[in-house]
């Protein structure tokens, strides 16, 4: 191939403008599916040979000239230039430059529409693994960290006002149930993308008689896919993963926000490690959770991500179109951000010490325990509304007179309502509160540990 002359430029009469070359060029960002490019090549060239549409000769030599670029790239050595259009084209030229005209069978019966939809799917197939993987890791630390705080007693919130007691157990598994639904969702994802893209060719298929089943066997995809315009103009995949990354990344953001909260005076529940917290230019005292904050501010960006490819697909018409070639970009930093996120929150949360004491004194304030005496007039019969409306009585009382539902007396009790025994002392303690909430789902230590024993086992049959 003459210098300078593209492998798609038989009818064009003058060059490309440099202008273009530079506007139009993806392989600054698309040269990190070169693996996965070339390892759709091989099975792609393999098949050929299969079928006899290239000879077995030329598929080994093929093969072999592949398999050197792949080790030349792994150890650094294949160098891009701004001459390479994207990867796709480097890879070939590159083919072409080590074994000559034999290299240009290696593009028969594919275009570049279903390779860079197979290059994807096989980049996003094992990042998604990689990141189901991360999440276990993150889940097994919050599962061992509620273990060691099955005692630890905090206020729980509602509207960031104090609530009911719970368990900081129950808290952590709560963020073990969210990242565990994540990991379902990213399951099912990789499950729709893993269909095989090649075969499609441009739009419409090819005429020459390729094995697509052959192909999806050798690139471990169970199926192919049905429909060839739909193939080369689906992105969904894309789509579908980015917004599965943005709900993790929502989950962190929401325990990031708690640990900023918590790590400050005002609250006084968490310490983040020196290692993981950084300091002020001007103010020596200050010691900031900017790991939490950063993570906050990533969630930002992934949505910007899922935006972006939205945006990107809502008005292409049917089917390939360039605009297609800026899906990369958003999903690359969706993947990279949720990793390097998934990564430092798991080392930041095993390097984070709960003060027990602090959230035990807090969780006695705020009158927390009144739903007990509700409840405690529930179960002698009093309607709830009714009890709910002694219960308001009595925190009033106690806000007018500063008094705390412990200072009461039994007689204080009775003057709302006969019914108060001696027994309600012991129904209104922060212990039993929690304890009394032994239903599935529910605080109490039974419950919890019943839970972390669940996901236990069933992390170990996912090991």
């Amino acid at each position: 191939m003459a210098k300078g002359k593209k492998p798609w430029g038989g009818r064009f009469q003058k060059a490309t403008a440099e202008s273009v070359d530079r506007f139009t060029a993806s392989i600054h960002f698309d040269q990190r599916l070169c693996p996965y490019d070339i390892e759709g090549s091989i099975a792609h060239v393999t098949m050929l040979a299969r079928q006899n549409i290239i000879s077995k000769s030329e598929s080994l030599k093929i093969v072999a000239a592949l398999k050197a670029i792949l080790k030349d790239y792994l150890r650094g050595k294949f160098e891009f230039t701004s001459a390479d259009e994207d990867i796709h084209m480097a890879v070939e030229k590159e083919l072409i430059r080590r074994i000559g005209e034999i290299g240009g069978k290696l593009h028969t019966a594919r275009s570049r529409n279903d390779q860079v939809a197979l290059d994807v799917k096989l980049f996003l197939r094992a990042e998604n693994n990689n990141i189901l993987v991360a999440i276990r890791s993150l889940q097994t630390v919050l599962i061992r960290r509620a273990k060691k705080e099955i005692k630890t007693i905090m206020p729980g919130y509602t509207h960031m006002q104090k609530a009911q007691p719970v368990l900081l157990s129950h808290y952590l598994l709560a963020f073990v149930e969210m990242f565990a639904r994540d990991a379902q969702r990213l399951e099912a994802c990789g499950n729709r993308l893993n269909v095989l893209p090649l075969g499609a060719a441009a739009l419409a298929g090819t005429g020459l008689p390729i094995d697509r089943a052959l192909t999806a066997k050798m690139l471990k995809f169970p199926a192919v896919t049905e429909n060839s315009m739909d193939t080369v103009a689906d992105r969904d995949f894309i789509a579908e993963f980015i917004f599965c990354t943005s709900l993790v990344m929502m989950h962190l953001s929401r325990f990031c926000e708690d640990l900023v909260l918590w790590s400050s005076d005002e609250f006084g529940f968490a310490e983040i490690s020196d290692a993981y917290t950084t300091g002020s230019s001007i103010m020596p005292q200050k010691k900031n959770p900017d790991i939490a904050e950063l993570i906050r501010g990533k969630t930002a960006r992934v949505y910007g991500d899922l935006v972006t490819i939205m945006t990107l697909l809502k008005g292409l018409p049917m089917t390939y179109n360039r605009d297609l070639q800026e899906d990369k970009e958003p999903l690359f930093d969706a993947v990279d951000t949720m990793k390097d996120c998934l990564s430092i929150f798991t080392e930041m949360i095993k390097n984070t010490t709960f003060n027990a004491a602090a959230m035990n004194r807090a969780a006695r304030g705020g009158f927390s325990t009144a739903t007990e005496i509700a409840e405690y007039l529930v179960r002698r019969g009093v309607p709830f509304r009714r009890a709910h409306e002694i219960t308001g009585k009595i925190v009033a009382y106690c806000l007018k007179y500063k008094k705390e539902l412990e200072d009461l007396t039994i007689s204080d009790y009775k003057n709302y309502d006969k019914r108060f025994t001696d027994d309600i002392k012991n129904a209104i303690k922060l212990e039993n509160a929690v304890n009394a909430r032994r239903h599935t789902g529910g605080t109490a230590a039974k419950a919890v540990l019943q839970r972390i024993n669940e996901f236990e086992k069933s992390m170990d049959k996912s090991c």
